[in-house]
């Protein structure tokens, strides 16, 4: 199965200052890239969206909005692809199911070849003790 991708198109960018130490360049370009994806509105599917808003993370909203910054890159358009990678790493997540584990019984000569196991396991360590005087 293959995984939903992101439509670039539901997705709104918009550019801000970065933070840290960084020179003039810091102070003067809006080099940042805010991206905000409204999980509702979007076309994923709904098992998707479900999985998706159940994450414990905290760059989603109340109002079910994922809001990532990006700022690593110097350049606007880098920092909005690395955004939008973070973003569908959270899709290819909440996409994944998980299989379902059904609790098996171990079987009756397996109990019985485990218990003979510890009989003479326990055989040869009592052979090691020293006689009682």
């Amino acid at each position: 199965m293959t995984t939903p991708q992101v439509d670039p198109r539901e997705v709104e960018f918009s550019a801000v200052r970065s933070q840290g130490a960084g020179g003039q360049n810091v102070h003067k370009v809006s080099s940042a890239a805010h991206l905000r994806f409204d999980v509702a509105a979007s076309s994923l599917p709904d098992d998707v969206k479900v999985r998706l808003l159940a994450q414990a993370d905290q760059r989603i909203a109340s109002g079910g909005v994922i809001v990532i910054k990006a700022q690593e890159h110097r350049s606007l358009p880098q920092n909005q692809a690395e955004a939008l990678a973070r973003l569908q790493a959270m899709v290819d997540r909440a996409a994944f199911v998980p299989k379902v584990r059904r609790a098996t019984r171990p079987t009756r000569s397996s109990q019985r070849r485990r218990l003979d196991s510890k009989t003479s396991h326990g055989k040869l360590k009592a052979t090691r003790r020293s006689p009682p005087d």
